[in-house]
Formats: structure tokens, sequence, C-alpha cells
């Protein structure tokens, strides 16, 4: 699978809560099948740009697979799907309509930083993990 083929996962890069969901899924991503770029990131406002998304709303994070792209609950039932056998059940609560599950998302995303905190510094992951993010 080259590059273009691996879905990206954009995250608000100065959001703990984002940042421990973003090792959270390099951990249990076996097969190093996701990207990563923080939102704020160059790559990350080209991707937000090519698609018509807000460049300065970090509130979701971005699920990008080729030229389509989710938001929101979307985007983490993807994630879910795409790690490990014990995290795909997770994707049946695709089925609950995208308002409803959105609301428990915009619930967490709006107290994440209360609740989380920002970063005061960027985490500097091991060259092999390095790899996985584009810049």
């Amino acid at each position: 699978m080259n590059k273009s083929e691996h879905p990206i996962i954009l995250f608000d890069g100065e959001c703990q809560f984002c940042d421990h969901t973003a090792n959270f899924i390099i951990k249990y991503d076996k097969r190093a099948y996701f990207r990563f770029a923080s939102l704020q990131s160059s790559a990350g406002q080209k991707l937000l740009k090519k698609f018509g998304l807000p460049t300065d709303d970090f509130s979701s994070f971005v699920y990008v697979n080729k030229e389509s792209y989710y938001t929101k609950s979307t985007a983490a039932l993807l994630v879910s799907k795409g790690l490990g056998k014990q995290f795909r059940i997770l994707y049946y609560l695709i089925i609950i309509p995208r308002p409803l599950r959105d609301i428990l998302y915009q619930f967490i995303a709006k107290n994440r930083y209360k609740w989380f905190g920002k970063k005061e510094e960027c985490t500097i992951p091991s060259p092999e993990i390095r790899k996985r993010f584009l810049k």
C-alpha cells in the first residue's frame, strides 16, 4: 500500500485528549494503516482547504480516505473499523443516526480543553512513528 492509499487522521495538535487519542490509535494500529497530521500543520491545512473545510476550527478530527472525508462521530467510527478486532465492533454504532451520535461527540469536543487541557509542548514521536505523520 503506497502512502496515498493510507487513510489520514487530522487531529487538534494542541489538545491533550486528541494527542492521547492519536497515541491510542498508533498503539493499536498494528498494521501501521493510518497516517496522521495535526489540523494546524501545513499538511492538515492543505487537506482542510482541499475539502472546503474551515481552517480555523479545530473542534473535530477528520478522517480522510482518498478523495473523501468524514468528521466527528463518523470519523471516530471509521477509525475503530480500521483498528484491531476488539475495536471493530464499535463500528456497528454507525446504525445510530449521525445527528444523535454527533451530540455526544460535540459535548466532548466542547469540553476537551477544560477536562484534559492544552499541550504546552509537542510530543516527539520515535523515528518509526514519525514516518506516519505528514508534514
